[in-house]
């Protein structure tokens, strides 16, 4: 009842925009749903999209409806349209992903967990409006999970998103041509768990448009069975791909020919579906957090490449322990972290329950020298939140922009009751 009450006075005297802690600024977009994290959970990967300058928003409503919103960058006045799409916002995996193409169509997948394609587009370029549900490719389109869009240099949309389940799915990838506005398969399967394993994937498009791709192997639908963290990178839209060194890949990626960036056991609190980012030089860089051996303490890390060979970094020096155990969605008490690098500095934004579950952000100038510096970005518990940054923005102009959203999350898919929270972009100059 406390974390409603502080939900409703802060978003009545927060109104439309306010300074939050630090001298950042939060610009209020509307209400969303609160009762689980399917608004905010990390690998919902691009709720907030900006071209030229116009930001996109969306999110779903107190009744599960899909919103879409827009604003030129600096207003503070968002248009907001409730479409007739709704999802099963029950469940956090039924998440919403949006792109948006060269010629400015808003694409949309929504509401999976395991379940039939939902896809539309919109009904013209900058439109709020959205159209019929259709296929994309038509071809293994009827158990999807984790659906995701990115947008590459050229305006074409990439799709990946995970066929089958937990433990036993393959990684797929499909590509929209904006001459044609069509969609077509580039790979059927790109990652294979050989139907005993599944890859819990995080992927970014770098600005010389290579495509990295990083993840965990998990061998049940169990999270303790995480294990390991994996890497590939393609330089040709995802036809073909090679190692950090270079070397090819033999398609598809099984645990057998995969690279390893980082070795790490079972049972070792190794969390799934986090980020990655690539500096400069196109080196990738991948957030997560497990424990170690020695410890029963979960601690933020910082693996990458410099174009030589694979580091790790601690970030964060936590004290508190926790185990995670069961399938379902967890109510963990650290989010997945998200990343942003830019020549030399790295920003590791997350939420941990040791800060009072607010928005926090670990930053360095320099990674070498092993300093991190942390600070809050809101006063205000989030709860449930994880970050979501808008990447476009990021690599148009390096501004981070943030989806926030107090959220709340039951553990192993149950609900919270709970009133709507309102939504935010924070903006992070």
């Amino acid at each position: 009842m406390a974390k409603e009450l502080h939900g409703w006075l802060l978003g009545a005297l927060l109104m439309l925009v306010s300074p939050a802690a630090s001298g950042q600024r939060l610009v209020r977009v509307g209400e969303g749903y609160s009762q689980t994290s399917v608004n905010t959970t990390v690998f919902r990967n691009s709720p907030l999209v900006t071209v030229g300058d116009r930001q996109y928003i969306t999110y779903y409503d107190a009744e599960g409806y899909v919103v879409l919103g827009r604003r030129r960058l600096k207003s503070d006045r968002w248009t907001v349209r409730r479409t007739s799409y709704r999802g099963n916002v029950q469940d956090a995996h039924n998440v919403i992903s949006m792109g948006i193409d060269g010629e400015g169509y808003l694409h949309l997948s929504f509401d999976h967990h395991g379940h039939p394609l939902r896809y539309c587009r919109s009904v013209a370029p900058d439109s709020l409006e959205l159209g019929p549900l259709e296929p994309m490719t038509g071809t293994d389109e009827q158990d999807v999970t984790y659906p995701e869009f990115y947008r590459l240099a050229d305006g074409d949309l990439l799709f990946a998103y995970r066929s089958g389940a937990s433990g036993r799915g393959n990684m797929v990838l499909n590509r929209y041509d904006t001459a044609t506005r069509r969609w077509s398969r580039v790979q059927d399967v790109l990652i294979d768990g050989e139907n005993q394993r599944n890859a819990y994937w995080q992927l970014y498009v770098d600005a010389a448009g290579t495509i990295h791709v990083s993840w965990v192997w998990r061998e049940t639908w169990m999270v303790e069975t995480n294990h390991d963290l994996c890497y590939a990178r393609s330089h040709d839209g995802g036809c073909t791909w090679e190692r950090a060194d270079g070397t090819p890949y033999s398609l598809p990626i099984r645990a057998g020919n995969a690279e390893y960036a980082c070795r790490i056991p079972q049972n070792s609190e190794l969390i799934n579906q986090t980020s990655m980012s690539a500096d400069d030089e196109g080196h990738p860089y991948i957030a997560t957090y497990w424990r170690d051996s020695c410890s029963n303490v979960p601690q933020y890390r910082l693996v990458w490449h410099d174009g030589r060979e694979w580091h790790m970094q601690q970030v964060s020096h936590r004290i508190t322990p926790f185990s995670l155990k069961g399938g379902g969605t967890k109510m963990i008490p650290m989010a997945r972290p998200r990343l942003a690098v830019l020549r030399g500095r790295v920003y590791y934004l997350f939420r941990d329950e040791e800060r009072g579950s607010r928005v926090s952000v670990f930053t360095t100038r320099r990674l070498a020298s092993g300093r991190w510096k942390v600070r809050d970005l809101t006063d205000f518990s989030v709860d449930a939140w994880e970050p979501s940054i808008d990447m476009e923005l990021w690599k148009q102009c390096h501004r981070l922009h943030v989806f926030v959203q107090a959220s709340h999350q039951g553990d192993g898919e149950r609900t919270v009751a709970a009133a709507s929270t309102p939504v935010y972009v924070l903006e992070i100059e």
